[in-house]
């Protein structure tokens, strides 16, 4: 039976044209981009397309965009046995994130991909890209099922999944990486899938998820950070979660001020998770003194997550729950593979 993808198009380098006059990038037609892989035509799968008009820049992707994204496969998802999402990198990440919760117990490849040049350009990595997200997608096994039931993010020989992947490079092709996680799948003469680490969904009904509360802030912690402005920021009305990222295992400053900042935004319902500033190892906050004081204050483990998908989870549960005594439940499991317990 032949698989049959949706194609999705929301803009990106991989859709860019040099302008002539100014040398700058500029969005053009999906059918341009479209004309410029004639091998998509050998493809046995079927391949739709849909296109965002106009396209963005992904440096303007937000909750809403990612509810229009979770609605294009929601209102598909019988149709296609998978989905491509053509993105801009920068934000590539969040997108990914934030569709993996969105889209529970999907059963289904949602594949995002893009490039570090456009497509039009002779040495652009956008064809690979483009093309072996295809074949993922389309990818099934002997009984039917999907290959890679998951959101993920392939790009440069690699499948990633997307709440535990992070853009690492702005200029080579290896612009993203999957750092406290292995691989999926990497592509190579052959693609080898990794199904030891896929996930599967447990339940088998698929229930996507619209509603995204985006009261939440990222702040790092730094040498010299100020009182009066960490105080500011946890006081801030409607604020419903921060993550902070520490230093390490997930370390911070002994100052009294700080700890106590902590203990009082907790004590007012704030939600607060610790992400390492590393790109790879785990939040131990039982480790050093300093990590035990922020457990003491309330703080909770972000373990080995990403900045990228602790923001998209929070935003997730804040949709789903008023009482924040559920949210700092389920940031404390892991939901779809975003964190190892």
């Amino acid at each position: 039976m032949t698989s049959k993808v949706l194609l999705i198009y929301t803009g990106g380098t991989i859709g860019m044209n040099q302008n002539p006059q100014t040398g700058a990038l500029e969005p053009f037609d999906f059918e341009h981009l479209l004309s410029r892989v004639p091998e998509l035509a050998q493809f046995q799968t079927e391949i739709a397309t849909y296109q965002f008009n106009p396209p963005i820049d992904s440096s303007d992707m937000s909750p809403r965009l990612w509810t229009e994204l979770a609605h294009i496969i929601a209102d598909h998802y019988d149709e296609f046995d998978g989905f491509v999402i053509l993105h801009g990198t920068d934000t590539m990440a969040y997108t990914a994130s934030a569709l993996s919760f969105m889209l529970e117990n999907i059963a289904k490849p949602v594949i995002l991909t893009g490039s570090q040049l456009p497509i039009g350009q002779l040495r652009t990595d956008g064809k690979e890209n483009l093309i072996t997200s295809i074949e993922i997608a389309a990818a099934r096994n002997q009984d039917g099922t999907a290959k890679v039931p998951e959101v993920g993010i392939y790009f440069n020989g690699h499948l990633m999944r997307g709440n535990r992947t992070t853009k690492q490079s702005a200029d080579e092709f290896n612009a993203f990486e999957s750092f406290n996680y292995p691989h999926l799948a990497d592509a190579g003469v052959e693609i080898t899938y990794h199904d030891e680490f896929i996930h599967r969904p447990v339940k088998t009904s698929f229930t996507p998820q619209f509603k995204l509360d985006n009261n939440v802030i990222i702040f790092s912690l730094f040498p010299g950070i100020r009182e009066d402005l960490i105080r500011h920021i946890i006081a801030t009305p409607n604020l419903r979660a921060i993550v902070m990222r520490t230093y390490g295992s997930g370390n911070a400053p002994q100052n009294p001020w700080l700890i106590n900042a902590l203990r009082e935004g907790t004590r007012n319902g704030k939600i607060i998770i610790n992400i390492s500033q590393c790109l790879q190892g785990c939040v131990q906050m039982g480790r050093y003194d300093t990590g035990y004081q922020l457990q003491e204050a309330g703080v909770i483990s972000g373990y080995d997550g990403t900045v990228e998908s602790a923001v998209t989870k929070l935003m997730y549960l804040q949709g789903k729950y008023e009482d924040p005594e559920q949210v700092r439940k389920f940031m404390r499991q892991s939901i779809c593979g975003e964190i190892s317990i």
